[in-house]
């Protein structure tokens, strides 16, 4: 199977795809300029004990005051929040928890009054993203990602991934890790570890411990609520969770970003360094790869596939909800039982697909298609299983119900990536009357006009739908041949599959978006403006 990773660099919004075979199956979106994402640590200050929920209101400087439950404090929250009272008293000396003996593990079963006050500071890591309405989920046992390991500072044990398989793998690696660790730290090995060298692994755990050590510096030079750690790069925390050797290639759109990518490869997996590639030419680099298609058939309400069977995919504030439906299907089997097996068979795979391609967490109800015989059931159950294994997060499946219901949880830490396909009309903005279509290369012209007349914009970049650029680019002696002769070759024109049909947007040559329509409207309101004051000053 060819894996390839597609990176789409926008001046306020990261994409990556992951293609196997060329078929999208997963799609990671992220603003280039978030705020209170999973894994950043802040320095906050409790704001209110809810004795009810056994959980405090924390203030990190979101809008909504952030929820910490008394479960998330971590068993040795005693020894944490001496460590931390210490440390910002005594700001002018570094503290090493190694040093510490830890106190005794807090009470499963005590409350939040026991342990925490209302204006204590605690450091609180965010474990769960703002979701509607709510603030961020954190928790106070932090933990430092690496790519072969996690630090959990304040711990004693070494746990190991359930997919490393081998017995004799497991030991060498814990055996490995408790003789390098430090004195007061835990370690979760994961599953990238297996097989690798003492001097990468002893290497990436000095890095987490120097990173701890920073993150407890910059806590004791703070006030809170302040963001003491955060991702160097959050493109490269994207990419460290999905990245695998196994790559046939990265292709990246920016520079800068290529860099950084690069780096990481060659940090983590230096034989494979040539595998990033910079992708510099003027198409989409989501339409060079078909993924704007596979997006635009992907995403939305309705979700067809093989023979055409097709899924529904319903969200409420609580769960999802998924209906199978058979369609008119072409290659019907000869009895009700059998295809009935077949179109569930297939309605799995995709379904799998759409969990990680959406990143659809919590609850998930899925209606299939009746099925009399239990064996076919069974059957089922266990190819679901079975198409889930590669997915990432942490799930549970149970088997159907005698209504033929299957529930599924799946882990959620950010909402749920809902891109709308349909596409608003971008002359009528939902009025439901628009221009004449045949005039549209009119407009396109005074567009192309006024840029290059008025604005005296060069080397600029007109996106328009695929359509309307084969329409334009068509005969021996195209309109768009015809526009360059008369204002000279100064732009381009070229297809954008995410455009709708009489959509067009501009770019100059720094690629930074031309607000065509907002600088002509101030330009002639500007202009009104002027002839009105004119007007005023001679009746005065």
């Amino acid at each position: 199977m060819q894996s390839e990773l597609i990176v789409d660099v926008q001046k306020n919004e990261v994409s990556i795809a992951l293609l196997e075979d060329s078929r999208l199956v997963s799609l990671q979106k992220e603003a280039r300029n978030i705020a209170y994402a999973v894994g950043d640590i802040y320095l906050a200050k409790v704001k209110k004990l809810m004795p009810g929920l056994n959980a405090a209101f924390v203030n990190v400087g979101y809008e909504k005051d952030a929820f910490l439950h008394y479960l998330d404090l971590g068993s040795q929250f005693s020894t944490f929040s001496t460590f931390i009272k210490d440390a910002l008293a005594d700001k002018r000396h570094a503290l090493s928890i190694s040093k510490l003996d830890l106190k005794p593990d807090i009470d499963k079963h005590g409350t939040v009054t026991d342990v925490l006050t209302p204006g204590q500071e605690l450091m609180v890591q965010i474990v769960k993203e703002p979701i509607s309405s709510k603030g961020p989920r954190l928790t106070t046992e932090i933990t430092l990602t690496g790519r072969y390991m996690v630090l959990i500072p304040f711990g004693d044990k070494v746990s190991i991934s359930q997919k490393i398989k081998t017995t004799e793998e497991k030991m060498r690696l814990r055996q490995l890790i408790e003789s390098i660790r430090p004195k007061n730290f835990g370690v979760i090995i994961r599953t990238s570890a297996e097989g690798k060298r003492v001097a990468e692994l002893n290497h990436e755990l000095k890095t987490l411990v120097a990173c701890w050590e920073d993150t407890v510096a910059k806590a004791q030079k703070a006030t809170a609520p302040a963001l003491i750690f955060e991702e160097e790069s959050r493109i490269v925390g994207m990419l460290r969770d999905i990245f695998s050797p196994t790559f046939e290639s990265i292709y990246v759109n920016d520079a800068d970003i290529y860099g950084q990518i690069k780096k990481y490869v060659n940090l983590i997996a230096p034989e494979r360094e040539d595998i990033v590639k910079l992708y510099d030419k003027e198409e989409p680099i989501f339409d060079h790869f078909n993924i704007t298609k596979q997006i635009k058939s992907s995403f939305g309400k309705t979700v067809s596939f093989k023979s055409g069977a097709y899924i529904i995919i319903e969200h409420t504030e609580a769960l999802h909800v998924i209906d199978v439906n058979s369609g008119n299907r072409s290659k019907a089997a000869n009895d009700q039982e059998s295809n009935a097996l077949e179109v569930n068979l297939r309605a799995a795979d995709e379904i799998a697909r759409q969990l990680r391609l959406r990143d659809m967490g919590g609850i998930i109800v899925i209606d299939f298609i009746d099925m009399a015989k239990a064996e076919h059931r069974q059957k089922l159950f266990e190819h679901m299983k079975e198409v889930m294994a590669n997915d990432r997060a942490r799930h549970n499946i149970l088997p159907l119900s005698k209504f033929g219901l299957m529930q599924i949880t799946r882990q959620r830490v950010r909402p749920a990536l809902d891109i709308v396909t349909t596409e608003a009309c971008p002359t009528c903005y939902g009025k439901g009357v628009v221009q004449p279509s045949l005039l549209f290369t009119d407009t396109l012209r005074e567009k192309i006009d006024y840029l290059v007349n008025n604005l005296n914009v060069s080397n600029f970049v007109m996106y328009v739908h695929p359509y309307v650029d084969a329409y334009l680019k068509k005969g021996l002696l195209s309109q768009y041949r015809r526009w360059k002769m008369d204002f000279g070759c100064k732009f381009r024109i070229l297809p954008d599959q995410s455009l709708a049909y009489l959509q067009y947007k501009v770019f100059d040559k720094q690629k930074n978006e031309i607000d065509l329509k907002e600088e002509k409207d101030i330009d002639s309101s500007a202009t009104k403006n002027k002839t009105k004051a004119k007007n005023r000053n001679k009746e005065e």
